[in-house]
């Protein structure tokens, strides 16, 4: 988990974003299987049962007006949970699964008219998850959320036009996700 390829991991990120926005959730699940095994280089049994989680979290998250945060944590503990049986480390997966449904949430609010502050609240939840997951100081990681938020806004306003595959604004999304990825194995490695 500490040694990824950044391009490797902002390309699929962005793979998975656009195929979670257009409900395309065959084309999701091989981005996530891509995805996690890439950033997390589990073994393939782990890989697949990790994405499989991922992607049913994602879909219970994707409910609007409604969704379930609770049944998107539960699976996320198991996702954490198979990271945490890979690194050997002693990350606790419901900490880790909190941390990310948070992000999840605040990117939420964000992308329908949240208040002034919602930015920086969601890099500091981006932040936190990655301090926690990395074992890392957080002002250390926190360059690394704060490209992501950014390529989280490309894409919110990518899905506000449409969703079109062939967008150039998908390109900005994948060049920030790489950046993000690049200051947070340099982060990690300090």
């Amino acid at each position: 988990m500490r040694s990824f390829d950044p391009r490797a991991v902002g390309r699929l990120e962005c793979r998975a974003w656009e195929t979670y926005y257009r409900r395309k959730w065959v084309a999701c699940l091989v981005a996530f299987v891509a995805l996690v095994r890439a950033a997390f280089r589990m073994s393939w049994p782990r890989t697949l049962a990790g994405a499989w989680l991922v992607l049913r979290a994602n879909m219970r998250w994707a409910r609007v007006p409604v969704n379930d945060p609770d049944g998107a944590r539960r699976l996320m503990t198991r996702f954490y949970g198979l990271v945490r049986k890979s690194e050997g480390s002693s990350l606790d997966p419901a900490t880790a699964a909190r941390l990310e449904v948070e992000w999840w949430r605040l990117h939420r609010a964000n992308q329908h008219g949240a208040a002034p502050g919602a930015h920086e609240a969601l890099v500091a939840a981006l932040r936190d998850l990655y301090a926690y997951s990395y074992e890392t100081d957080a002002d250390l990681v926190r360059p690394a959320a704060e490209l992501r938020a950014e390529a989280m806004g490309i894409s919110d306003r990518w899905v506000a036009d449409g969703c079109d595959p062939e967008d150039p604004n998908l390109a900005r999304e994948r060049a920030l996700l790489v950046r993000s990825y690049a200051a947070l194995l340099a982060a990690v490695h300090r």
